[in-house]
C-alpha cells in the first residue's frame, strides 16, 4: 500500500527550541505544530469540524468508560520521537496510564511535561480541506513511528465517509489493512478498542 506524502499550506511561524515552543504553547490560543525545529500555525477548525469530533467524544467516552481506555481530546498533543514531531489529534485513545514526554523545562522548579502523550493506540483525524493531504500522508506516516499506534480514522465533514487503517500485525509496521465507511445507516467496529460505533452517531445532527 502507497501512502501519498503531500503536505498542506502551512505557515511556518519561526524556528524554535523546544523549551521555546512548550512555553509558546502553554498561553498561546493558536495552536503550533512542532516539527523538528520549525514551528507550524495550525489552521482553525469549523462548526462542522467541531459537532463530529464532539460527537465521536461523547459516544466513544460512554463505550469506554468502564474500561482501561483512555479518551482524550484535542487539548492534549502527541510527541512522535522518531521526528521530534509534536502534533495535535482530534481525538486519541490510550490503553492504560498514558505515557508523558516528561522533559524537564523549568529547571528551577523541576515541573516535568504532562500535556505530550507518547503511547496513543487510537486516533481520529476529522479532515479539512487545508490539512487533509497531510493527514493522509506525512502526518500518518510519522503516527506509524509509534509502537503503540494500531488504528487510525480519518472522517469526512462534508459527507458520510470514513477512511479506516488498521494494523494487522503489532510486530510490523507494513500491513495496514484498509476500509471504507460511506453508508449512513452502516457500523464500524474499531478493532483495537472492541468496540462498534454507528456512522448515525458520528454525524448526529450534521446537515449535508
Amino acid at each position: 500500500m502507497v501512502f501519498a506524502q503531500s503536505s498542506p499550506p502551512e505557515v511556518i511561524t519561526s524556528r524554535l527550541t523546544l523549551d521555546e515552543y512548550w512555553a509558546m504553547e502553554e498561553t498561546n490560543p493558536e495552536r503550533h505544530e512542532y516539527r523538528n525545529g520549525e514551528v507550524i500555525t495550525m489552521s482553525g477548525g469549523s462548526v462542522t469540524h467541531s459537532a463530529i469530533a464532539s460527537n465521536f467524544l461523547i459516544y466513544l467516552g460512554f463505550l469506554l468508560r468502564d474500561t482501561d481506555f483512555r479518551l482524550y481530546n484535542s487539548d492534549l498533543r502527541v510527541w512522535i520521537p522518531e521526528y521530534q514531531c509534536g502534533t495535535y489529534t482530534d481525538l486519541m485513545v490510550v490503553n492504560g496510564e498514558p505515557e508523558f514526554n516528561n522533559n524537564v523545562y523549568d529547571k528551577p522548579q523541576e515541573r516535568l511535561r504532562n500535556d505530550e502523550i507518547l503511547n496513543p493506540m487510537f486516533i481520529v483525524e476529522v479532515l479539512s480541506p487545508s490539512t487533509e493531504a497531510y493527514d493522509r500522508g506525512d502526518k500518518f506516516r510519522k503516527y506509524r513511528s509509534i509502537a503503540s499506534f494500531c488504528e487510525y480514522l480519518l472522517v469526512s465533514q462534508t459527507e458520510p465517509y470514513i477512511e479506516q487503517y488498521h494494523n494487522l500485525d503489532r510486530n510490523s509496521n507494513d500491513r495496514w489493512l484498509w476500509q471504507v465507511h460511506s453508508h449512513i445507516e452502516r457500523t464500524i467496529m474499531l478493532h483495537s478498542l472492541n468496540v462498534e460505533i454507528p456512522l448515525t452517531e458520528i454525524y448526529r445532527r450534521i446537515i449535508f
